[in-house]
């Protein structure tokens, strides 16, 4: 489960190892936090892989917000052909759901159909998907 409040940029592309697909999304993933919207930072590199890819940052990550937001981003497939994907999201607070639904990708469009309002969560939701497609094309 990610941190809700990161916004992947680039991948470790470990995509030939097995126990990085196990990653919440695919990969282990560098990027910015959000969790103060007008002021993105990169986080730092002790601070990445557990608690802004892993997520459940609260009360850890001295950049994550106060309030009643979620904790964590989770993914997964529903279904993949060669049109698209379609996956499902959680948004989770305590370990239970905040939020949640479908989201289609469009293979041709290399983009969500319907983004969702969220830039972090579309943002992913896209690297998930990259990670997914990236590992499927390798077999």
């Amino acid at each position: 489960m990610a941190c809700p409040y990161f916004y992947p940029v680039e991948s470790g592309m470990e995509g030939t190892n097995p126990r990085a697909a196990m990653l919440p999304l695919g990969d282990s993933w560098s990027g910015l936090c959000r969790a103060v919207p007008d002021a993105p930072g990169r986080p730092d590199n002790a601070l990445l892989r557990p608690l802004c890819n892993l997520g459940y940052a609260r009360g850890t990550c001295p950049s994550f917000p106060a309030g009643d937001g979620p904790d964590a981003v989770r993914f997964t497939i529903r279904a993949a052909n060669d049109a698209g994907v379609s996956l499902y999201y959680v948004l989770e607070r305590d370990h239970h759901p905040f939020a949640h639904g479908p989201l289609e990708y469009s293979r041709r469009e290399r983009a969500l159909v319907a983004p969702p309002p969220d830039q972090n969560l579309n943002r992913q939701a896209l690297a998930y998907i990259e990670s997914y497609l990236r590992r499927i094309e390798w077999k």
